[in-house]
């Protein structure tokens, strides 16, 4: 009559893993907002800094590189930082991403919804 009450109890930690894994998706999101990384360009005369959720938050340019001569050049060396930034920001909300899927016991390169 109570066989199947053992199963309960498994659901009962699987539900409770979930909301553990909620509560630290929610956390590392708002972590990711203060997580900083920097992407260059022109050999680091154009510093764009995001957010690993990919906001620009700062640009450094060396005024070395202020020519009217020169205006496209430094749009592109802007631009080019501003993509680099972004795809290590991207590359680091993965890699945080993955170490928390790791540590709950799912697959590292599982991509979860962000």
């Amino acid at each position: 009559m109570f066989k199947g009450l053992g199963q309960m109890g498994d659901m009962a930690k699987m539900m409770k893993a979930a909301q553990e894994m909620q509560q630290k998706m929610a956390d590392l999101q708002e972590d990711m907002h203060n997580m900083m990384v920097e992407g260059v360009s022109g050999a680091g005369l154009v510093k764009a800094t995001c957010s690993a959720k990919g906001e620009l938050k700062a640009l450094d340019i060396d005024p070395s590189i202020f020519n009217s001569d020169d205006k496209e050049v430094v749009e592109d060396l802007i631009l080019a930082a501003i993509k680099d930034a972004q795809q290590k920001a991207s590359d680091r909300a993965q890699e945080e991403m993955g170490k928390l899927t790791e540590g709950l016991g799912l697959p590292k390169d599982m991509k979860l919804p962000f």
